[in-house]
């Protein structure tokens, strides 16, 4: 299906197996500012199994689906509608309660993506243009065989992550421009006992040749990681703009669990605004009985301007972090010291303001 140049007016649209929806250059889908052309459908808000009004583009439980072209999903009209955020008022009592996932009703009353598929297999997502998202940008959930490439989105408020696979197998995701009110790249894989119910990991994950402008992480792992995620391989990424605030943020804690390794960040350049790498198992100060693990995380080549320290790492006494390899990399304009508990680290010829480590 092919949408010519010009700009249409429409509701949610669904992709079916089979289906390549092509936006011509110079197309553009306008979203409407009327809920009731965005029904509710099965779908997954901040790691939470759900029922929320439809994302933009939706796909559910299909095969060989695409969203491709030139042309440019605006979804600004839908700021009208697409609001809530109270998720532990609204979603954790219904999940902590037992209540199935189909009759976890919050249509109106917590935000939907602009881009969702969820359970499907083969899924393209290539070159489209996406702009004033309410809420995350592209959101592939429990999806295999996923590639997007050349998508383009833009930073539209709080929490507007670009791309966030959750659940996800074997994604690839390249030349890509993201912009974001929030982290660019999260991977994630369920919030606490509904992520661990479904204890569906996201991984084997490649992100390369992509750019990406934010005020928080160009890649994040987390802070929904209770499924685990692992073996991610990041090369020959930069900034532009403004930078990001981290280079790579693992971020989960005692009442998310999960785990993140096998991470591989190699040949990143640009200009970070907070901590390089930041790690973190006390993220937003929640505790509970599942201690994350982190293992397995290896900085190379990589050439960054920070403005604060190169590392944070804050593991927990009972679960350090293990494993952490930073080598034949340069960080300039480090002004604060590293940070490290609980934090196991390795430096092999890795200049900091022209100091030499390991």
């Amino acid at each position: 299906m092919v949408v010519p140049p010009g700009v249409f007016h429409t509701g949610a649209l669904r992709l079916r197996s089979r289906v390549e929806l092509n936006l011509s250059e110079g197309a553009t889908l306008r979203f409407s500012e009327d809920p009731e052309q965005f029904p509710p459908v099965r779908t997954r808000y901040e790691g939470l199994e759900c029922v929320n009004r439809s994302p933009m583009i939706y796909a559910l439980e299909e095969t060989d689906v695409a969203l491709t072209g030139g042309g440019a999903l605006d979804a600004s009209p839908t700021a009208a509608w697409n609001r809530g955020g109270d998720r532990a008022g609204e979603l954790e009592p219904l999940a902590a309660r037992g209540v199935p996932p189909e009759s976890r009703m919050v249509v109106g009353r917590l935000r939907t993506a602009t881009v969702e598929t969820v359970r499907c297999t083969r899924v393209l997502i290539q070159g489209v243009r996406i702009s004033g998202s309410q809420f995350w940008q592209l959101h592939p959930t429990l999806c295999t065989d996923l590639t997007i490439d050349g998508v383009t989105t833009a930073r539209s408020g709080a929490n507007s992550d670009g791309c966030d696979p959750e659940s996800c197998d074997r994604v690839v995701i390249r030349r890509c421009t993201f912009g974001s009110g929030d982290d660019d790249i999260a991977l994630k894989s369920g919030r606490d006992e509904d992520g661990r119910r479904l204890s569906v990991p996201c991984r084997n994950v490649v992100i390369l040749g992509c750019q990406a402008e934010g005020p928080y992480a160009f890649i994040a792992c987390g802070s929904e990681q209770s499924g685990g995620i692992e073996n991610v391989y990041a090369f020959s990424n930069r900034t532009f703009g403004r930078g990001v605030g981290h280079a790579l943020w693992v971020k989960s804690n005692s009442r998310r669990g999960g785990y993140t390794r096998n991470i591989h960040l190699g040949g990143l350049r640009g200009w970070v605004r907070k901590a390089a790498i930041a790690l973190t198992m006390r993220y937003d100060g929640q505790t509970g009985s599942f201690p994350p693990v982190f293992e397995g995380i290896h900085i190379e080549d990589c050439a960054l301007d920070v403005e604060d320290a190169v590392m944070e790492g804050e593991g927990l006494p009972e679960s350090p972090i293990r494993g952490v390899t930073v080598s034949n990399s340069a960080f300039e304009g480090a002004h604060a010291s590293d940070s490290l508990r609980s934090t196991q680290v390795v430096w092999r010829k890795v200049s900091v303001n022209g100091q030499t480590r390991g």
